[in-house]
C-alpha cells in the first residue's frame, strides 16, 4: 500500500464519529485510527457518544489518553446519528470534515486519498469506497458478492449522485453555505446533505476509489430486514424532502414468477454446480435473499412517515 502523503497538500482534517452503543467494535475502529499514514498532528478525531447504554464513554474516555488528538463529546438530547455529526462539526477545528462509523475499518492511507482531491478548490465533497470485512455467514456472503454497500449504487443515483457517511468527506465552509445535517432525520441524510451541497453551491462531488473503508455486512435476517427496511425508509423521506421518485414495488405476479423461476430453473442449476463444485449456497439462495430484501424495502418505503421536525436543518 502507498503510504506517500504529499508533503505540499496537508489541509487539517477533522474525522467525526458518531457512536451508539459501540463497545465491540471501539477498539477496531481506533487502531485504524492509530494506523493513519496522515500526519497525526494534521488530523483531530471527534467521536460522538450519541447516549450510549454500554461501555462506549468508558472506552472514549481512555482512548483520549492514546497519543492521537481523540476528543470525546455527547449528543444526548436528539437520537440521531446525524445529531451526532452536527455536535463533531460544531466542535470540529478542521479544514475539511471526514465522517465514517463505529463499524468501519478505515484502511492506512483513507485518510491521504480522502483528501488529495481536494487540492483542486472546485471539489466540495468527496466520497470514498466501501468494501465488505470478510464475512462468514451465508448473508454475509450473499451481500458481499452483491457489493450492497460499494458507492457504485449511490454514485448512480438520477436524481444526483451522493457519498455515504461511512466513507464522506466535506470542506468545513460549505456546511456555512448550506447548513449542517438535519438532526431529526434517522435515515437519507447522507444524500441530502450532498444534494443540497449540489444544488445550493457550486461545490463539485469526487469520488475516491482508492479511498476506502471496510464495512462488516448483516448475519441475521433480523438485521438484514432491517436494513433494507431503513432504506426503502431513507426512499420516502427523500421523495418528500426532494421530489425524487419512489421505487417501484414489485407486483404479487411478480414475486410469483420469480420465485417459480428460481424453483425450477435456477435450483436445478445451481444445485448440479454445486454438485460440481462450481457454485455455492450462496448462489443457490440468492434469489430469495435478494426478495427477501426488496420486499423490506417496499414496506419500508410504504410506511414511513417524514416527521415534521425532520424537515429542519441545523446551522454552525
Amino acid at each position: 500500500m502507498d503510504n506517500t502523503i504529499n508533503q505540499s497538500f496537508l489541509p487539517k482534517i477533522s474525522v467525526v464519529v458518531p457512536v451508539y452503543n459501540g463497545e465491540a467494535d471501539l477498539p477496531d475502529l481506533i487502531n485504524c485510527l492509530r494506523s493513519q499514514f496522515y500526519p497525526p498532528d494534521r488530523v483531530e478525531y471527534l467521536l460522538v457518544d450519541n447516549n450510549s447504554s454500554d461501555r462506549t464513554a468508558a472506552i472514549l474516555e481512555t482512548a483520549t489518553s492514546l497519543g492521537l488528538t481523540i476528543r470525546h463529546l455527547t449528543e444526548n438530547q436528539i437520537q440521531s446519528s446525524y445529531a451526532a455529526r452536527n455536535a463533531g462539526i460544531r466542535a470540529s477545528t478542521g479544514e475539511i470534515i471526514a465522517f465514517t462509523d463505529a463499524d468501519c475499518r478505515p484502511l492506512s492511507n483513507w485518510l491521504d486519498e480522502l483528501t488529495l482531491p481536494f487540492v483542486n478548490p472546485a471539489i466540495g465533497v468527496v466520497a470514498g469506497e466501501i468494501v465488505a470485512l470478510p464475512g462468514n455467514t451465508l448473508l454475509e456472503k450473499h451481500s458481499e458478492r452483491g457489493n450492497v454497500l460499494s458507492a457504485k449504487y449511490t454514485l448512480e443515483h438520477p436524481f444526483y449522485p451522493y457519498g455515504q457517511t461511512a466513507n464522506l468527506a466535506i470542506r468545513r465552509q460549505i456546511f456555512e453555505q448550506v447548513g449542517l445535517f438535519r438532526p431529526y432525520l434517522t435515515t437519507g441524510g447522507d444524500a441530502d446533505i450532498c444534494w443540497r451541497i449540489q444544488t445550493e453551491s457550486d461545490a463539485q462531488l469526487h469520488f475516491a476509489p482508492t479511498a476506502i473503508v471496510q464495512h462488516r455486512h448483516r448475519n441475521t435476517l433480523r438485521e438484514l430486514k432491517s436494513q433494507w427496511r431503513r432504506y426503502g425508509c431513507s426512499n420516502r423521506y427523500l421523495h418528500e424532502l426532494h421530489g425524487v421518485d419512489l421505487m417501484r414495488d414489485l407486483s404479487i405476479l411478480e414475486y410469483i414468477y420469480i420465485i417459480g423461476r428460481w424453483l425450477f430453473k435456477e435450483v436445478p442449476v445451481s444445485g448440479v454446480k454445486t454438485l460440481a463444485g462450481k457454485a455455492t449456497l450462496v448462489d443457490m439462495l440468492s434469489t430469495p435473499i435478494g426478495l427477501f430484501s426488496v420486499r423490506a424495502r417496499a414496506v419500508g418505503q410504504r410506511t414511513a412517515k417524514l416527521p415534521d421536525l425532520a424537515r429542519k436543518i441545523d446551522w454552525l
